[in-house]
């Protein structure tokens, strides 16, 4: 069997492929409704000859050469991921719906933030954000089932230093990668707190827009006006149902004290200020819809996160505490925090970070500082577009040189885990492929996918 390529779809992917499909002319759309044909029934699941375009597309551009073994690799993998698929819900491996809705609703944030709106999104999709939304929602799910399932196969393998030499010294002395300058960087983010006085102002706001549904407005009308959910005010401000326990404890309890067609006072959340509208109750799921108003972050809330930024600055260089354990009690960025606040590349494990592969905004601060010094509070959005400040820690600079066990280990280790681990998933999908009807098109034959 080939050696297995990762190259699961991802949301960013399908993305791209719906800005493609709807950027195109007439005739490329038209072409595209060629090019999307079943080419593999995997179970009760399909591949696409468009999904296996994009990612080939996408592979290309990352370096590797387009040949017809690339190909087969990888509709390889998308067929292993599918039987993966088929087997997690024979075996009942579930992902939880919490975690697809807070994943998908964080990916639609982004997504619309990155084309400038709700509307340019539907127009770019050419469907509504339901549909957007439900489409996604599915894709989401799949790809979080897919990495659960591997989790359930490899996730308690690990490689001893053994192990790792071994691999090591099986690598060609000419093949050995040559890295550039890398770096270690740490960050604690803090997001601006929001003063009373914006509170005060999007509270006073939404109690006016309650006002004006009591004197008759439509609900959903001021939804898409006034919403600063981008993700449901294109829909009025509908949601889709949600089990208990799905949405935030305060959104939740005042939804469930109403009756359908009901409205709520002004409640708060994590997320700013609600009014919402229960609109059906179907066993233990309920659809509602609501206005959100984020309280505006206001400069005097940018200088107190300053002020604590550079507290916690000031207690590591006075060895009151270490930069790892103060990003896990202080960081608001949850993808860091768990790692000593250091930075990673995508699902890379490893934190060298390539000089060439930095954010410009990082670049350019770290590049004038001294290893083991923080920066200055600095200006930041997250990813869900919140103002706030961070300080970065330059942990270390290694210089270019030629992959070595000293220098590298961290990432010849992630290299050689992340090889065992391929062969266990590669092991298991051999042993149980047989108890998954797969049938592939007579034009992909010469792949040979079942050798």
């Amino acid at each position: 069997m080939k050696t297995r390529i990762n190259f699961s779809i991802l949301l960013k992917s399908m993305f791209a492929l719906a800005l493609a499909c709807t950027l195109g002319n007439q005739a490329q759309a038209q072409q595209t409704i060629l090019l999307d044909n079943i080419i593999a029934r995997v179970g009760g699941h399909i591949v696409l000859r468009s999904e296996l375009e994009l990612q080939q597309a996408q592979a290309v551009s990352q370096g590797y050469q387009a040949t017809q073994e690339l190909r087969c690799s990888i509709l390889q993998s998308m067929i292993q991921n599918k039987v993966l698929l088929t087997r997690a819900e024979v075996d009942s491996v579930i992902v939880e719906q919490a975690q697809v809705d807070g994943e998908l609703e964080q990916r639609l944030s982004y997504m619309v933030a990155q084309v400038g709106g709700p509307e340019k999104l539907e127009a770019y999709f050419n469907k509504p954000m339901s549909q957007i939304r439900e489409d996604l929602r599915k894709s989401m799910r799949e790809n979080l089932t897919i990495q659960k399932m591997e989790k359930e196969i490899a996730g308690k393998i690990k490689v001893t230093p053994k192990e790792v030499k071994q691999f090591f010294l099986q690598i060609p002395q000419d093949s050995l990668p040559y890295y550039s300058t890398e770096v270690e960087v740490g960050q604690i983010v803090k997001i601006a707190q929001i003063g009373g006085a914006q509170k005060a102002q999007a509270r006073k706001q939404l109690e006016e827009i309650r006002k004006r549904i009591v004197n008759g407005e439509d609900f959903a009308a001021l939804a898409k006006q006034y919403s600063q959910d981008p993700a449901s005010a294109a829909e009025g401000g509908n949601l889709g149902f949600f089990k208990r326990r799905e949405l935030v404890p305060e959104y939740e309890a005042a939804a469930l004290k109403l009756k359908p067609g009901e409205m709520s006072p002004v409640i708060e959340s994590m997320f700013g200020f609600h009014l919402i509208q229960l609109i059906e109750v179907r066993g233990e799921e309920y659809n509602s819809r609501h206005i959100l108003i984020k309280p505006a972050t206001a400069q005097v809330d940018m200088q107190a996160t300053a002020q604590a930024l550079d507290s916690i600055k000031a207690l590591i260089q006075k060895d009151s505490t270490t930069f790892a354990k103060a990003a896990k009690d202080f960081s608001d960025d949850m993808t860091s925090k768990g790692n000593g606040g250091m930075l990673t590349l995508g699902n890379s494990p490893t934190t060298y970070l390539p000089v060439d592969k930095l954010d410009p905004a990082i670049f350019f601060v770290i590049d004038t500082m001294q290893v083991g010094s923080i920066s200055a509070p600095l200006p930041y959005r997250t990813e869900d577009g919140k103002e706030a400040l961070r300080i970065l820690y330059l942990k270390s600079k290694t210089p270019p040189h030629q992959a070595n066990l000293k220098d590298d280990y961290q990432k010849i280790a992630a290299a050689a885990l992340s090889n065992k681990r391929n062969k266990a998933i590669n092991e298991w999908f051999e042993k149980n492929k047989s108890t998954v009807f797969v049938d592939v098109a007579p034009d992909f034959q010469a792949c040979k996918l079942d050798e």
